[in-house]
């Protein structure tokens, strides 16, 4: 265990955490909504410190991002845990451990070995990733601090509800990010998630002012969250609120978790979802879970030229020159391009 960052102690060795936007108020005994931030005795603790659950190396267009060092490698953790409950999370057996089956499993890995691991792997980045890093941000912001010392990007893909308070703790050293924008409707948020999507609206606004390069995916589940006018809402919120230069990956559905009666999504709908997020003006609008799609595709805004051809997580041919179309001459927004 080590002692919590970010959080409040109150009266009768209560104590309010302020990681997250649920801002669990926990007596002493209990724990957060996150299952992993345990109240002892009026000092907050996270009990996922050391416990490393997966190390991968992936290629970043996992993530995914891809306009962040294309055809690089990303070293990538997780520890168990999440702050969200969503019904048809695809990593539910470690996102979900602490509450479902009521263990934490892992290994104590230091932050400087796992930047070491990260740099002998030949990886230019560490993704802390597979669950949510925002509950396990302790051990996120030491290997970010460890991760900068040794010139590594540090990357996080997650669902967007970290308080303004821990963006500003990591100043300087996140990134980038891939947020889930899950639904652009409250109802979806609070019956399959059990959050509100106000607070990761909020969170993209914030990130884009600290300057963190911020891409976008909505996982579209038939039914649930991809009817016409929720879909160009969203694109319009990326392109109004957060710049046309935000990538948006709508992907791929599959029956998961507690939503095994719904069916894959049809491929036509992450099509037709992908049109609809260019004619509302995105630069950059990737289909997900769908291989050898156009949608795979970084193609210029200023000239329609195929600057990265991909298959699956493979780039198979990058046309970028020093960071611009080879044929307008149009940037191609960021990092590492």
């Amino acid at each position: 265990m080590k002692e919590a960052l970010l959080y409040d102690k109150l009266e009768k060795n209560q104590v309010k955490c302020r990681l997250c936007r649920h801002g669990c108020r926990i007596r002493d005994g209990k724990r957060g909504i996150c299952f992993v931030r345990e109240n002892h005795g009026g000092i907050l603790y996270s009990l996922v410190y050391d416990k490393v659950i997966s190390a991968n190396v992936d290629p970043i267009e996992k993530k995914p991002l891809f306009h962040v060092q294309p055809g690089s490698r990303s070293f990538s953790i997780a520890t168990p845990g999440c702050n969200f409950r969503c019904s048809f999370c695809q990593n539910y057996t470690i996102s979900q451990m602490a509450r479902d089956v009521g263990r934490i499993e892992g290994e104590a890995v230091a932050p400087a070995r796992l930047a070491e691991l990260a740099v002998a792997r030949k990886c230019t980045s560490i993704a802390y990733t597979y669950t949510e890093p925002t509950i396990y941000y302790e051990l996120a912001r030491d290997t970010m601090a460890e991760a900068k010392k040794r010139g590594l990007l540090n990357v996080f893909v997650t669902n967007g509800y970290m308080t303004r308070d821990m963006l500003d703790d990591s100043k300087g050293l996140l990134d980038a990010v891939n947020v889930d924008l899950k639904a652009f409707n409250d109802h979806f948020y609070k019956k399959y998630c059990k959050a509100r999507r106000a607070g990761v609206m909020d969170t993209l606004r914030y990130m884009k002012q600290l300057g963190i390069w911020v891409e976008v995916t909505t996982l579209l589940i038939p039914g649930l969250n991809d009817n016409t006018d929720e879909v160009k809402a969203m694109a319009d919120f990326i392109r109004r609120d957060l710049g046309p230069e935000t990538p948006w990956h709508v992907s791929r559905f599959f029956p998961n978790y507690l939503e095994t009666r719904i069916p894959p999504t049809d491929a036509q709908a992450l099509v037709t979802a992908r049109q609809i997020g260019l004619d509302a003006g995105l630069s950059y609008v990737y289909t997900g879970n769908l291989p050898w799609a156009d949608g795979e595709k970084t193609v210029c805004p200023g000239c329609a030229h195929v600057l990265i051809q991909r298959s699956g997580y493979t780039i198979t041919r990058n046309n970028i020159k020093d960071g611009r179309c080879p044929k307008c001459g149009h940037a191609v927004e960021g990092i590492g391009i």
